[in-house]
């Protein structure tokens, strides 16, 4: 029998009435708040965590995936590459891509995709010093735990942190939670992953000479050029949604990173780890039901209303327009989605989850929210003229010429 305890109502203080709230400040928040306040937005931040870049930076998955065809084509412009550039600024973990960097030819792009794995700390780092400069304010260690909603939009936030619980109104808010909490919390349509996470334990470690990045429990796909198949570091699946799930996720991630020290060191004395994720390595937790679900199958197509591009990062040749109606549901007018939150299929998600999709579907969220306070309406005609003008390209037609 489960046992209650009533909470007292009590009135909260409006600490923060931004023009744009964005909530979650990994790859996608970081972006569409970067969009919004180049537009004139007055942009809140709200992260959960003590940096910004989420499963990229707190998560240690450090690899920035592919802004390129695998064919020599760059597919995804804009904010996506400013901030791959940003993250090696300080050097980089991997070989550089430098065909792309310094405009090589063709063929010599065809032989290494533009991708390039990045020290999380200096992304962490680069990544809050851009949002500062750039008059974007920054709320660390603040979760939000409930919305007002009322006439098809949310009038309101309910937030928490060390000063206590507090609210945040809006004119607009982005959803770059990572697990549509927005739509969530509003009682809009959402949907989980339906296959689950499987367990993964990313660190670091220093053999005494250089520090290493150990990709215990890789991802559930490898890239195809690997050929390796996933053997799962558990018989089990993880879902996200659930506090003790998320605990045990943790602690048994714990458990097998500890394990794989000690393995290590029977081999190698000097073996020492140098850091471990500060949050759980799930990559795809639950997602919004969007007024356009994009789907794998759709390699190729061409939307009216694109807002970019996106490539496979597993497949070479398989590039995605991301409708706009992917980011917004109409039953929600003044909130857009943003990251591994949008309206996608299962096999789509597993593409559109990583740093470039989610920079992409940032940019296009942020400069929206400085368009509008009503996604529904906005006109895409104008959407797409700004996002043109900060330098992305929205159609398969100005890549593929001919």
């Amino acid at each position: 029998m489960k046992e209650y305890m009533t909470e007292n109502a009590r009135e909260l203080p409006v600490k923060y009435r931004p023009d744009v709230l964005v909530a979650g400040g990994g790859i996608a928040g970081i972006a569409a708040a970067l969009a919004a306040a180049r537009n004139g937005a007055d942009v809140l931040l709200v992260e959960k965590q003590c940096m910004v870049g989420g499963l990229a930076t707190s998560g240690l998955i450090a690899g920035y995936l592919p802004l390129c065809d695998g064919n020599g084509r760059q597919v995804s412009f804009g904010i996506a590459e400013e901030l791959l550039r940003l993250s090696i600024r300080m050097g980089a973990q991997s070989e550089l891509p430098v065909a792309w960097l310094r405009e090589g030819t063709l063929e010599e792009r065809k032989k290494k995709r533009y991708e390039v794995s990045f020290n999380p700390q200096y992304l962490a780092l680069l990544a809050e010093e851009q949002l500062v400069k750039e008059k974007v304010h920054l709320l660390y260690d603040a979760r939000i735990c409930a919305v007002q909603y009322g006439e098809d939009r949310i009038t309101g936030v309910i937030a928490e942190n060390e000063s206590g619980r507090f609210a945040i109104t809006a004119k607009s808010y982005v959803d770059a939670t990572g697990n549509a909490l927005l739509y969530e919390l509003a009682g809009l349509p959402t949907r989980m992953f339906s296959r689950g996470n499987i367990l993964a334990g990313w660190y670091y470690y220093s053999d005494g000479k250089k520090v290493r990045l150990r990709p215990l429990g890789y991802a559930e796909v490898f890239d195809e050029d690997k050929k390796d198949t996933v053997k799962p570091l558990i018989n089990r699946r993880f879902y996200g949604v659930d506090g003790q799930e998320v605990t045990d996720f943790l602690l048994l991630s714990h458990e097998e990173i500890l394990k794989d020290i000690r393995k290590l060191k029977e081999t190698s004395k000097e073996l020492e780890p140098t850091a471990i994720a500060g949050m759980p390595q799930l990559r795809m937790i639950r997602c919004m039901e969007g007024e356009y679900c994009l789907k794998e199958t759709e390699n190729g197509v061409s939307f009216p209303d694109s807002i970019g591009m996106i490539a496979d990062w597993r497949k070479r040749g398989m590039v995605y327009e991301i409708p706009y109606r992917t980011l917004y549901n109409r039953k929600l007018h003044n909130v857009i989605s943003a990251g591994r939150c949008i309206s996608v299929d299962d096999g789509m998600w597993d593409i559109s989850r990583v740093i470039p999709p989610c920079a992409v579907t940032g940019e296009a969220a942020g400069t929206a929210a400085a368009l509008t306070t009503d996604f529904t309406e906005l006109s895409y005609g104008r959407l797409a003229e700004m996002l043109k003008k900060q330098g992305q390209k929205l159609k398969l037609s100005e890549v593929y010429v001919g």
